[in-house]
């Protein structure tokens, strides 16, 4: 019998996030839902992920994974940008506008998202330490920076680039990681920005389908 084309995402099956929309999965699940493609998601322990089962489709034991018939994938970003490349909505046909849309998607990761990983990972795990509080500030100002480039670009504009796309999409799932922080709301541009993109019926179906699996309920629909 050949594999279902059907996509398969794996998901915490208890999310650490308590279904606020932070895992990882959510930007899977955002890009999906925008391009209007059904998918079926497989809920993964703690200890599932470190199985060799689970280590042959991620091998740093994470998720999301991806499977749509023989192709498997891991991290969000490689997801999202295959989602987009085949299907109409989230990169522009354009060549040079669809290779700004990629690009942002790389700045999200590669230039936003480090810095705020870094101060959660103080945040949660180090507050402990004799070092915390003299640290705190320099991993608060390094976001600053980054925030304060990122709003002199974005502008008084809706989007990064002309229409949403993938490259919005991956900035504003990782900008929401900013949200107990308190950061972002220095930033009024970014605030609306990140709320224009919860905004969309796409990210609101996304949410509501994260959130139903970690309360145990399937979502309407389903």
């Amino acid at each position: 019998m050949p594999p279902p084309l059907t996509p398969v995402i794996t998901v915490f099956e208890r999310s650490p996030d308590c279904g606020t929309g932070l895992a990882r999965d959510m930007r899977v699940r955002w890009a999906l839902e925008e391009v209007g493609q059904r998918y079926e998601v497989r809920p993964v322990s703690f200890g599932a992920m470190k199985e060799p089962a689970h280590r042959a489709l991620q091998p740093f034991g994470q998720i999301p994974t991806y499977e749509e018939g023989a192709l498997a994938l891991f991290e969000s970003g490689a997801i999202v940008l295959h989602i987009a490349e085949h299907h109409a909505g989230l990169l522009p046909e354009e060549p040079n506008a669809r290779a700004r849309a990629i690009a942002w998607m790389f700045a999200a990761l590669n230039t936003v998202e480090p810095p705020i990983l870094e101060h959660q990972n103080a945040v949660l795990l180090e507050a402990d330490k004799s070092w915390h509080d003299a640290r705190l500030p320099l991993l608060e100002d390094r976001i600053r920076e980054r925030l304060g480039e990122l709003a002199d670009r974005l502008g008084n504009v809706d989007w990064l680039d002309g229409a949403f796309s993938a490259g919005d999409l991956m900035m504003v799932s990782v900008l929401l990681r900013l949200r107990e922080s308190g950061l972002l709301e220095e930033y009024s541009s970014l605030c609306a920005y990140v709320a224009r993109g919860k905004a969309r019926a796409a990210y609101k179906r996304a949410f509501a389908a994260q959130l139903a699996l970690f309360l145990g309920k399937p979502p309407a629909g389903w």
